[in-house]
């Protein structure tokens, strides 16, 4: 049940923070090289979750 839980509520944010990322490349006047760097920390702000939620925890 938690591992569930973990799967949904990774699924859901990463869904929030694609489509955030997306919608600022919708304008005309931000251009690819402008969002790049909100690509960049989106990419590594999803790696962290999946890591935290699913990572090896032999502690």
């Amino acid at each position: 049940m938690n591992k569930l839980t973990s799967i949904i509520g990774c699924l859901f944010c990463i869904a929030f923070l694609v489509g955030l990322a997306t919608t600022l490349t919708r304008s005309m006047m931000i251009g690819f090289l402008d969002v790049l760097p909100v690509y960049i920390l989106m990419g590594l702000v999803i790696v962290m979750m999946l890591y935290e939620a699913f990572g090896d925890k032999n502690k």
